[in-house]
């Protein structure tokens, strides 16, 4: 189990009271960062605000004392928000919990299988598609609080909350889109302007937060708090086992899957970001390890999905945090502040939690990525980018997922099959190649093929456009260009020895590699096709194919 190390375990080991007072500040200057990012992201995901913190407090916790990061700061995300409010809107609470505790599972298995570096098969596009999809159904899910709206009936997914902004446009708040726009331009100016360094440390959101509150209470506004539509509980979260069916599993694994592919790809995003920072490695397994425990600890302990997250992490290595200990202290801290200070939330305006939620997905967006893409990018894959994120938006991320994978495996097998060529030697001879067949004496009697490019599903139909005719005494397959083969392959190889066979004509095959030779020799078809029709090289077939 050394390869599962925690990377706390290896820091330990030259720890230092200077790097443990740098830990601390950095932990809480990242728990005042998170603070009003959680209460926010908790309210997007359609659970109570205290939830994000429980989320921050157990999960962050967990996932550094475990992690295989340095310095990975882990928490709740924008890009659990959609999928959660989903499975919250249909299954309730008690299904969130189910589906986060089976994806924890899934994380686990995939660290225990050391499938941490598999994660780099998900393709760029997909990601840039569906990232791209939750920044505007964040955005889209806020505009009822931004604008103070009073909506006519239920609005679950993105599209029904988008018909009932422009249903409900008559009951816009001018006084809640005030301090919506008041909110929004302090977190836009305040990191521009020149302010003294110790108030560098304090994050706009809370500053937004604070004037938010001051607006309202002070002016009297008729603005929606968190206190107006929640009820919020200051204690510690408490542990609780949920009540699990087969029914709910079976209907819920999408969704764990979903889950858990998304708590990967952004917690290794994360690690490889931080690593670059600190000048360290992480342990990709050990990561997926420690996400997995601790989404399943956040679950049991009133929490939600968790994940690394990348503006916190950043946060800390920029204030000092580098080792473990200041993710632990930043947990510690929130905790600190959710039995003290989490009463104050109920004051915080909804307008100014919506501002908030519109820079978090602006700056999740990657806006300038996606419309690059769609310039630069070959037309399959701005296919893939455009079906992911307009399924994200229209229907949710578990179809986007689906079907963008779907589609980009089609889209391969396609690619790949274009690169699979299967020629007779006198359209591929190439005078610069020694090893071309024009330099060799063919028999008339003997046909030659080459085939180039992996043999699989997708190109058996060319193995098996090869004619054998009645007047051929040998057929030659050239296989240095074969690094792979698969069962479909095989059995049209097999058709092809069949249809020799009774022709009569000798199937010989040169240069076969690793791969193929072993597949072949399992399947049996080595034995049918027969040991002494398979040479080393060219040479040896044509002289074979002589005798």
């Amino acid at each position: 189990m050394s390869t599962f190390k925690p990377k706390l375990f290896s820091v330990m080991k030259t720890y230092s009271k200077e790097q443990f007072v740098k830990d601390v500040i950095a932990g809480i200057i990242v728990a005042i960062i998170a603070l009003p990012l959680s209460i926010a992201l908790a309210i997007a995901s359609g659970v109570s605000p205290e939830q994000g913190l429980y989320t921050a407090i157990v999960a962050g916790f967990v996932i550094a004392f475990l992690g295989g990061s340095r310095v990975q700061v882990s928490g709740p995300t924008a890009a659990f928000a959609t999928i959660v409010a989903g499975i919250v809107a249909t299954k309730g609470m008690e299904g969130l919990v189910v589906a986060t505790i089976m994806a924890g599972i899934i994380l686990i298995i995939m660290g225990l299988c050391k499938l941490g570096t598999l994660i780099k098969f998900i393709p760029y596009t997909i990601t840039t598609g569906f990232t791209a999809g939750i920044a505007v159904t964040i955005v889209i899910g806020q505009i009822k609080d931004f604008l103070g709206l009073t909506f006519s009936g239920p609005a679950v997914e993105t599209m029904e909350k988008l018909t009932q902004v422009v249903k409900s446009i008559g009951t816009f708040n001018y006084e809640a889109l005030i301090v919506g726009a008041v909110s929004l331009a302090i977190l836009i100016v305040w990191p521009m302007i020149k302010r003294p360094a110790f108030l560098t440390k304090i994050p706009p959101s809370l500053i937004a937060v604070f004037v938010g509150i001051f607006m309202v209470k002070l002016l009297n506004m008729n603005v929606n708090t968190i206190g107006d539509l929640y009820t919020i509980s200051a204690g510690l979260p408490k542990f609780s086992l949920p009540n699990v069916s087969f029914g709910m599993i079976k209907d819920l694994i999408p969704n764990a899957f979903t889950i858990a592919v998304l708590a990967a790809i952004e917690s290794l995003l994360s690690c490889v970001v931080s690593d670059s920072m600190v000048n360290s490695r992480h342990n990709s397994n050990t990561e997926l390890i420690a996400q997995g425990a601790g989404n399943i600890a956040s679950a049991l302990f009133g929490g939600i999905p968790a994940t690394g997250a990348i503006a916190r992490t950043a946060a800390n290595v920029k204030n000092g945090g580098r080792t473990p200990i200041a993710a632990m202290i930043h947990a510690i801290v929130l905790g600190l502040i959710l039995v003290v200070l989490m009463p104050y939330a109920a004051l915080i305006p909804m307008p100014t939690i919506a501002a908030i939620l519109f820079m978090v997905a602006y700056n999740m967006s990657g806006w300038r990525t996606f419309v690059k893409q769609c310039k630069t990018a070959p037309v399959s894959d701005i296919i893939v980018l455009l079906v992911t994120f307009i399924l994200t938006v229209v229907f949710d991320l578990v179809v986007a997922i689906e079907v963008g994978m779907i589609i980009t495996c089609v889209l391969f097998i396609k690619r790949m099959s274009e690169e699979t060529l299967v020629k007779g030697w006198k359209i591929i001879d190439d005078e610069n190649d020694p090893d071309a067949i024009s330099l060799r004496k063919v028999p008339k009697d003997t046909m030659v093929y080459e085939i180039s490019g992996p043999m699989f599903f997708g190109a058996a139909d060319k193995i098996l456009g090869i004619t054998v005719h009645e007047d051929m005494n040998n057929l030659i397959l050239r296989m240095r260009s074969v690094n792979a083969i698969d069962s479909t392959a095989i059995n049209a190889l097999k058709t092809l020895n069949d249809s020799c066979s009774k022709n009569k004509v000798r199937l010989i095959l040169s240069h076969v590699n690793e791969q193929p030779m072993n597949a072949l020799k399992k399947c049996g078809l080595y034995d049918e096709i027969g040991a002494e029709n398979f040479c080393e090289h060219i040479d040896a077939a044509l002289k074979h194919a002589e005798e």
